[in-house]
């Protein structure tokens, strides 16, 4: 944490060059949160350059009271939070071209192989998951992507422990039915 402080020290100094070195370093945090919520190229990096601006901003009303990284995420996640909240337009728009259906069939009918089917689960789980509510999805995401202890997400998001544990709980049952029910229907038309 010597490092961090020192850093931080630099930076409220003015020191550009401390504050281009934390960028880097925090660069694939505030990166990985952030393209884990949002799906549009564009406002991914808009967002990611809002987000340094902020902190920058409040550097100096950070007192090391929790770790830097948790700051940083929770910057990033409330962001990421209030853009979604003034985003009108559906975000599955962002994964998918208008007229393509998520359940269109392959005309061969060869078995794919298996990078094609972890391709294809990868790609039904984040549409899925996309189509849950925000709290779900976040959490689902710092917790399993992102490797987060429940104190980091209950810090980062403002919700208590137990809460937190709760949503973790409701959203992953919640994926699971979406999920189930996708695939039965699917091997009702094979």
């Amino acid at each position: 944490m010597t490092h961090s402080r020192s850093l931080v020290a630099k930076i409220i100094a003015g020191d550009t060059g401390a504050f281009k070195s934390f960028i880097l370093q925090y660069q694939r945090l505030v990166s990985h949160i952030v393209f884990r919520m949002i799906f549009n190229q564009a406002d991914r990096e808009d967002i990611c350059q809002d987000v340094f601006v902020k902190i920058y901003q409040n550097l100096k009303e950070f007192n090391f009271e929790s770790k830097l990284s948790t700051w940083i995420a929770k910057i990033a996640y409330n962001t990421c939070i209030n853009f979604l909240g003034k985003k009108k337009t559906p975000l599955l728009d962002d994964l998918i071209s208008e007229g393509q259906s998520l359940d269109t069939c392959s005309a061969n009918d060869t078995l794919p192989d298996e990078s094609t089917v972890k391709n294809d689960l990868s790609f039904r789980l984040r549409v899925e998951i996309e189509k849950m509510p925000v709290h779900f999805r976040t959490i689902l995401t710092l917790y399993h992507l992102d490797e987060m202890s429940y104190n980091e997400i209950s810090e980062i998001m403002q919700l208590p422990e137990g809460t937190v544990k709760s949503y973790l709980f409701r959203a992953r049952r919640l994926l699971k039915r979406k999920l189930l029910s996708k695939y039965q229907r699917e091997e009702l038309w094979n």
